[in-house]
């Protein structure tokens, strides 16, 4: 992913789609209005001549009008749209007040580089606050074991994970399939022991994914110079986790926070 500018703030072109569906102007409403109801993922699209955007037509924008209608007869043509250096929270501002999910992003001259939805605000959060965690487990492994590290983020086999927790609850494990189902999970955490690759955070997250089928997940890896006598390796060789297999489901009790929250909204009974 690119850096952000030089202040520091993500903007909106690293977090955009860039390869976006489109229909021309010229279209008639029954083609786009089937479309919409054959796709999962859009309910309007920009409407561009060549990629000039001049407008946008939603499903709403279709419900009266007659099936041979052209588009550019019953498209919005007073649109809302962010520029790629425009601050991803700047574009969420937007996005909370105007009560839309999506902006087209469009360039200087006006042409359709991508769009970004209230989704990639999200995920643009999550990914910030990553870092966070890795910094703080980099400077523990250190100050612990004098060992150097490296830190890189790429893609993890997750039949390859040795996890360090043993049981996840069935009530989260349901929020992060939401998350990954909705491309807002943030990447998991992994130190790289010597080619021993541990799970140090994303178990509900894994947990859901192999739910889903999927084998693969980014992560951040922390990459140990030389074999260590890591603190979780005990951990999971004490709970006889070797793959994310042995990881138990919970589906008896609730997470402890949720319960906290509970209890706490029922004035501690």
């Amino acid at each position: 992913m690119q850096q952000g500018s030089e202040d520091g703030k993500p903007r909106v072109e690293e977090y955009m789609t860039r390869d976006v569906a489109t229909v021309s102007p010229d279209a008639v409403v029954r083609d786009v209005a089937q479309r919409i109801a054959d796709s999962d993922d859009h309910n309007g699209f920009p409407v561009c001549d060549r990629r000039r955007v001049e407008g946008f037509v939603s499903a709403r924008d279709l419900l009266l009008a007659d099936d041979d209608e052209p588009i550019f007869k019953v498209m919005v043509t007073d649109l809302i749209v962010a520029h790629p250096d425009m601050k991803v929270t700047d574009a969420a501002r937007v996005i909370l007040r105007s009560g839309i999910r999506k902006l087209p992003v469009v360039d200087d001259a006006g042409n359709l580089v991508g769009i970004i939805s209230n989704s990639d605000v999200i995920r643009s959060q999550i990914e910030r606050a990553t870092p966070e965690k890795v910094v703080k487990l980099m400077e523990t492994l250190e100050t612990l074991h004098s060992v150097g590290l490296d830190q890189t983020r790429r893609t993890v086999t997750l039949s390859e994970l040795v996890p360090t927790q043993g049981k996840v609850y069935a009530d989260e494990l349901e929020g992060r399939r939401y998350e990954l189902d909705h491309g807002l999970a943030e990447p998991l955490v992994v130190i790289d022991n010597d080619g021993t690759q541990y799970l140090a955070d994303g178990h509900h997250r894994v947990l859901a994914a192999d739910r889903l089928g999927i084998e693969e997940m980014e992560a951040y890896v922390i990459v140990t110079s030389h074999e260590i006598d890591l603190g979780m390796a005990k951990t999971a060789a004490k709970g006889g986790l070797e793959t994310i297999t042995d990881i138990d489901i919970v589906d008896y009790a609730r997470h402890p926070l949720v319960e906290t929250t509970e209890r706490l909204q029922s004035g501690g009974e």
